[in-house]
């Protein structure tokens, strides 16, 4: 089967912001493809159906766009969202833990781009709609190696944005800041928790659930991905809900004032 309509494939959709993000596009007019790494017990719905992925496979990326060419004829639209958290100090993490961080958060981001590129290099057209976080831009204690991935991805998405717009293709990120996802459910504990750590730690994680229930609506995240993937001449960045304010801070703020009240809003310390 092909079809006329605009065709996303929204990683990670079958729960918190990938879902938003795969009904908001089919509201915009697509026919969205979510993935899951089971996706036996998702029900398709009006505009949206499932395919299995797991984003750390070779293979099961190349089969998951492999099936959705053959089934609607093309791919418009790529969100790569898929991703989980890590808590802990940097000491905390096992090498082992920050190794499957990556693989997840950067290596799969690369993993589906390489995957769509040759498919939207053929018709001349496309758009690459990374979901990247305010912690890509604005680095928080206890979360090192989940900024580490998300600078990443932000440094990753500018430069392929530079060598494929010649083919028609653009590579832009959107970052949210705290959203009520419940993204705190897929945050993995560190492998060493260590003595020294543990007060300012479970602070640390207490602000951030905090952040994170009382935090934007992913609806208004949802929004700024139809927007990044819509756009006639799309911006490189859609910061999203509150992480627009945070930017706003962060470039005119005195530095040292700021990472004093970043460390003092999540509880890290002095």
């Amino acid at each position: 089967m092909t079809t006329s309509q605009r065709v996303a494939l929204v990683t990670g959709a079958n729960s918190g912001l990938g879902r938003f993000a795969a009904r908001a596009l089919v509201d915009a007019g697509y026919q969205v493809v979510g993935t899951s790494r089971n996706a036996s017990g998702l029900a398709d719905e009006r505009g949206l159906s499932f395919v299995e992925l797991d984003v750390t496979r070779d293979e099961s990326v190349a089969a998951a766009v492999d099936a959705v060419i053959a089934r609607f004829g093309r791919i418009n639209v790529l969100v790569n969202n898929a991703g989980m958290g890590l808590n802990g100090a940097s000491e905390e993490n096992s090498i082992t833990q920050s190794q499957r961080l990556f693989d997840i958060n950067v290596f799969g981001v690369m993993r589906m781009t390489n995957a769509v590129l040759p498919h939207m290099r053929t018709q001349r057209s496309g758009r690459i709609v990374n979901i990247s976080s305010i912690f890509g831009l604005m680095p928080a204690p206890f979360m090192a190696a989940y900024s580490a991935t998300k600078f990443a991805v932000e440094g990753y998405s500018e430069s392929v944005d530079h060598e494929v717009r010649d083919d028609g293709i653009r590579v832009v990120l959107v970052e949210p800041g705290g959203t009520r996802t419940g993204f705190d459910d897929n945050t993995a504990e560190p492998d060493n928790p260590l003595p020294v750590y543990e007060h300012r730690r479970r602070r640390s994680n207490q602000a951030v659930a905090e952040q994170v229930n009382n935090g934007d609506d992913p609806a208004v995240v949802a929004k700024a991905v139809v927007a990044a993937a819509t756009d006639e001449n799309p911006k490189l960045r859609y910061p999203a809900g509150s992480a627009r304010q945070l930017v706003a801070l962060r470039r005119f703020a005195p530095r040292r004032a700021f990472d004093k009240q970043l460390r003092k809003s999540l509880a890290a310390g002095k």
